[in-house]
């Protein structure tokens, strides 16, 4: 397929992002106390906040953007428990119990999401679905039947086919029954405004930087505000805060990236990946009533990797081949953190500190995940156990994969910090045209520089305020992303997404000239 160009859109835009009203609110301008405040506004934060207020406490949502712009306005938005190919490795690594009990959290968090639909009469194109992982190649054939018999060992309902209903040649796949999808924007504004009516409290535009702990923890704000609570919960994708918890350590990013498509061929119903990589991912979505399919895929480290844009371009040759595309509507990526032994990290920061909770690292599978987070903190602030907390206990730090998970992912950081200093850059501002952003030399100094659309550059700094490392350009969101610890930067320096708390400096193009 050619003309790629001519069938992508120029910006990046979210189809969950789109023909829906979102609520409005504050920024947080006085200090205050609730009994539980909770810091992002995505799946976990707004379901976290629902079932607390649904039992009279007091509550606070904040975060740093609008609700439900983060990963969650940008997901996928698959509700299963069949997250790639996980059993086989859970078993091997966890034991039975605890990769039977992954698959209960998961299935639970689904059958309580459902549940929430029914109850409040949701639209929210809730679909049950049949979830399919496929192979390509023998090699991950054999992979899914090992999955395959982790199925049977821990009970769940699936089995393997040996076709899907796509002109892909496959060598088998693995389908588990009674999955869904939805639209998770229409769902999540359903439940803020049952927090709202409970007399829950949400602010936007508020930056959470800092906690002090102690019996009643507060909360710290770049505004110099606090909210002081009996409970926090840190649900802001990476931890603003990481207390001696080691979190930069212990996650690494990953962006994806996802088209919706108008295609010519019909889309048979059901949700699915492959096995082999690069991954691709299937679902349709309803938009005005005409199907688009959504396609995802293409994952790599943050900050690392090919032209942003090729992996668009790649998903677009995928979708023309597959099932023919009449247009491409929408693109978009999303930012994911994955743990270093797969699982995601819920439950209290730091051992013995049951007041400020934490739940990241759901590694793409945010919607059940996220789900399951906020039932398992419902259970923790309210006191009573969970048969979970123990498998997403963060204190885990010390079984085998993580240990050597560990020594990889941080020598991958320690490279790219290298790296990047010693990388010397041959653009120059006056290379850029209208829309180009580069890592540049000037006056023999590595920046970042970005030609916007009238003609005006901006400048910035490529050092990374949270350790040190160098961004690189993302030319197909306009964004600095950090190789390291996947902290992305605006054109003009903001912090779009953390660690980092600091915006990259930024120097006036004009006089650039009198830096030493």
């Amino acid at each position: 397929m050619t003309h790629h160009e001519e069938k992508l859109p120029k910006e990046s835009l979210s189809y969950w992002r789109t023909n829906i009203e979102f609520p409005k609110f504050p920024k947080l301008e006085q200090d205050m106390d609730v009994d539980a405040v909770i810091v992002g506004a995505g799946i976990t934060g707004i379901t976290s906040a629902y079932l607390l207020a649904n039992e009279g406490l007091k509550v606070a949502v904040i975060d740093s953007d609008e609700v439900l712009n983060g990963t969650t306005g940008h997901t996928t938005a698959k509700i299963t428990a069949q997250h790639d190919l996980i059993y086989a490795e859970f078993i091997h690594s966890l034991g039975r119990e605890k990769a039977g009990l992954y698959y209960q959290a998961n299935s639970e968090a689904l059958k309580f999401m459902k549940e929430t639909v029914d109850r409040h009469s949701i639209e929210c194109e809730f679909s049950p679905e049949d979830a399919y992982i496929y192979s390509t190649t023998e090699k991950y054939a054999k992979k899914i039947e090992k999955e395959a018999e982790a199925y049977k060992t821990l009970g769940i309902d699936g089995e393997l086919v040996d076709s899907i209903p796509f002109p892909i040649e496959i060598q088998n796949a693995l389908v588990m029954k009674n999955q869904a999808q939805f639209h998770p924007t229409k769902y999540l504004v359903h439940l803020i405004q049952h927090i709202t009516d409970k007399g829950g409290q949400i602010f936007e535009q508020t930056t959470a930087v800092n906690i002090e702990t102690g019996v009643n923890p507060s909360v710290l704000t770049t505004e110099d505000k606090r909210i002081t609570a009996k409970h926090v919960l840190i649900c802001s994708h990476f931890p603003f805060y990481e207390g001696t918890g080691l979190y930069s350590t212990r996650l690494y990013a990953n962006r994806s990236y996802a088209l919706a498509v108008k295609t010519k061929k019909e889309f048979p119903g059901g949700i699915y990946i492959s096995a082999d990589k690069p991954a691709r991912s299937l679902r349709s979505v309803t938009a005005n009533d005409e199907e688009l399919v959504l396609i995802v895929g293409e994952d790599h480290k943050t900050g690392q990797g090919i032209e942003t844009m090729d992996h668009y371009k790649a998903l677009e040759t995928f979708g023309e081949d597959v099932f023919e595309l009449e247009e491409v509507r929408y693109r978009w990526s999303a930012q994911d953190l994955v743990s270093l032994d797969n699982l995601p990290y819920i439950g209290e920061l730091t051992a013995g500190n049951p007041n400020v909770l934490i739940a990241t690292g759901f590694r793409k599978w945010g919607m059940s995940n996220g789900t399951a987070a906020g039932l398992l903190f419902r259970d923790m602030v309210l006191g009573k156990e969970n048969p979970y907390a123990d498998l997403y206990t963060p204190s885990r730090f010390n079984v085998h994969p993580s240990v050597k998970n560990f020594v990889v992912e941080n020598a991958n950081v320690v490279g790219q910090l290298i790296k990047g200093k010693l990388e010397t850059p041959k653009t120059k501002p006056e290379d850029l045209s209208k829309g180009e952003g580069a890592v540049i030399t000037l006056d023999g100094h590595r920046k970042g520089a970005f030609k916007d659309d009238e003609g005006k550059v901006h400048i910035v700094d490529t050092t990374c305020t949270h350790i040190g490392c160098e961004v690189a350009w993302n030319n197909g969101e306009r964004t600095w992303d950090c190789p390291c610890h996947g902290s992305r930067f605006s054109y003009t320096g903001e912090v779009i997404e953390g660690p980092a708390e600091k915006p990259l400096q930024k120097y006036d193009y004009k006089m650039i000239d009198n830096l030493t």
